[in-house]
């Protein structure tokens, strides 16, 4: 039986759906760090957090969508 972080690992490797998904989460999460690590959020800035924060999450959700999926299938190549 695989784990979750086997499953996300193989998606990684060998999903482009996945990987697509899974580098956006990273691209945000850079952003919202660089706006954290700033001090001096503007009202736009903080537009801009809220609006990182929900387009996260959403590939967050989708990502697990799919490890759910995958792990329920029982299918993951060697």
């Amino acid at each position: 039986m695989h784990t979750h972080d086997e499953v996300r690992e193989e998606l990684i490797q060998t999903d482009n759906e996945f990987r697509r998904l899974h580098q956006e989460h990273q691209d945000r999460e850079r952003r919202l760090d660089e706006l954290v690590r700033c001090h001096s959020t503007s009202a736009q800035d903080e537009i801009e957090l809220k609006a990182l924060k929900i387009q996260k999450l959403r590939l967050k959700d989708r990502m697990e969508e799919m490890i759910r999926t995958r792990l329920g299938e029982g299918r993951v190549s060697a």
